[in-house]
């Protein structure tokens, strides 16, 4: 990719990247012996993330299909399916949820699921495998397109040259959940953010698996420059015209494009970019009403709800309160 083509590229991704936020996240430090099976149920709306820090482990996914792990490797299962992480086929699983753990923190707590059985002594036995899990709910705010292209599960190898950096972050990570020293639930979730930021930006890196959409356009020098002047100017009163302009080209050849790759109108898609932040700043950063909509560019509050639940199906003040 030539380097201003690369630059365009990189600036959007930025752009987008920024606001994306985690929420809900749970976290377990998990030991486990040489034998050992657990379950992790459906969360729509959700991702699961493993990382394993020591041992190796099979993860099998609902339809039956089974991964080796090994330590280094990680897991990022982004729309929230059901799934298995065992020592062997014929290990017994248990749902995780139903393990006793021990808090340390609000967020975080430690299951160990060793015993003095698997050892055969009396001795303190040493877990075989450990790992580092997390459940959260994407944030995804105006890159909320992205999510629905990714694939279900991600095969992450945390040392490779696609996710450089990710190692020490989740030493880190692993660091603080064992040191549990004041302040050590925040630093996950900063952390946590970054682990998802790097997450998706190697796979956009990648090609996205070949995805369509949002993710051809990110790639694609003749509409990046009008995304990125749309995601960093959300409340301008844009035209096709103007939008073409940032793509130095005309307007019914911009409005083709777009519509092709993206698979929507250039307006519409503004709408929805607005929606999407939106629902962001109400739900996550608390801002007023009135706020919102002068930011996204409405001459009125009521414009902005009548627009807000033409999209969303509901009124900005009741789309606060379900997410509480």
């Amino acid at each position: 990719m030539p380097a201003d083509q690369f630059a365009l590229s990189s600036d959007l991704i930025n752009e987008l990247l920024r606001g994306m936020r985690l929420r809900g996240v749970e976290y377990r430090r998990i030991q486990a012996g040489p034998t050992f099976g657990l379950g992790f149920t459906e969360k729509p709306g959700h991702a699961w993330f493993h990382f394993i820090a020591v041992g190796n482990a099979v993860l099998r996914m609902e339809d039956g299909t089974t991964y080796e792990l090994s330590a280094g490797n990680a897991v990022f299962i982004s729309h929230g399916a059901a799934h298995q992480l065992f020592s062997h086929p014929d290990a017994p699983v248990l749902d995780i949820n139903r393990l006793d753990g021990t808090p340390l923190g609000d967020t975080v707590s430690a299951v160990d699921t060793v015993s003095a059985v698997d050892t055969g002594t009396d001795a303190s036995p040493t877990p075989s495998t450990i790992l580092f899990s997390g459940c959260m709910e994407f944030e995804l705010g105006s890159i909320h397109g992205l999510g629905r292209l990714m694939p279900g599960l991600m095969l992450i190898d945390a040392g490779g040259q696609r996710y450089p950096g990710l190692v020490p972050i989740l030493t880190t990570m692993e660091r603080e959940v064992s040191a549990a020293r004041v302040g050590f639930a925040g630093i996950l979730a900063r952390l946590a953010d970054v682990v998802a930021a790097m997450v998706v930006r190697g796979w956009v890196e990648c090609a996205c698996g070949n995805a369509s959409g949002l993710v051809a356009a990110l790639r694609d020098p003749r509409l990046a420059g009008a995304l990125l002047a749309l995601h960093q100017q959300p409340g301008r009163d844009w035209t096709v015209a103007q939008l073409a302009e940032h793509c130095n080209t005309s307007r019914s050849v911009f409005a083709d494009r777009f519509q092709v790759t993206i698979g929507m109108a250039p307006l519409r898609y503004v709408t929805e970019l607005r929606m999407r932040l939106a629902s962001q700043w109400l739900t996550l950063e608390r801002l007023p009403i009135e706020e919102v909509a002068q930011r996204l560019g409405y001459t009125s509050q009521a414009a902005f709800s009548r627009a807000f639940k033409r999209i969303t199906g509901k009124t900005p003040g009741l789309s606060r309160k379900c997410r509480r």
